[in-house]
């Protein structure tokens, strides 16, 4: 049986020269892949006692709806500004050049409710960090953070220090 990260393509010099692109795509594409990238992400976080599994747009609603759904627990939208219809909550945050805005309904999470935190995959920690904020925003507590990739060279773990993060595929560079 294959190892998940086999499943994973890396794009060379994407999108510049010197950076290797961990494509999950490839991951998608696969049925046994996906299959077990799903399996692998929620066996890592098993042992944790949640009452909502929460995700970002586009890749934590794939790999976090079905964790969701295994676990038999809500899935909440987290998005770019402007994509939900109801009240929303909103925390901006900085990319590499610029910012960037997510929002989650104000009535998507209840206060005391512990949250899971599911995305493909974690860089610098500027979006998780963003999401952490708007969970507890609402009262909610994030008791963990799963991704299917960590790029551990880009020091996103530091960025969500005292948080629990677990990561299916661990790559030590950038």
């Amino acid at each position: 049986m294959k190892k998940l990260e086999e499943y994973v393509r890396s794009i060379p010099d994407f999108p510049e020269q010197g950076i290797i692109f961990r494509d999950v795509t490839s991951v998608l594409q696969d049925a046994d892949g996906l299959h077990l990238a799903i399996d692998t992400m929620q066996d890592l976080v098993r042992d944790l006692d949640i009452d909502v599994v929460a995700g970002p747009e586009s890749r934590g609603f794939i790999f976090g709806t079905p964790i969701a759904y295994n676990l038999h627990k809500p899935f909440v939208l987290i998005r770019k500004k402007g994509k939900l219809p109801c009240e929303t909550v909103e925390t901006s945050y900085a990319l590499e050049y610029g910012t960037a805005t997510i929002e989650m309904h104000k009535d998507s999470i209840r206060p005391g409710q512990k949250v899971l935190i599911v995305d493909d995959l974690i860089a610098t920690g500027g979006t998780t960090e963003a999401m952490i904020k708007l969970v507890e925003s609402l009262g909610g507590v994030v008791v963990g953070v799963v991704v299917m990739i960590e790029l551990a060279g880009l020091k996103g773990r530091e960025k969500i220090a005292g948080y629990r993060l677990e990561s299916a595929v661990r790559y030590e560079g950038k």
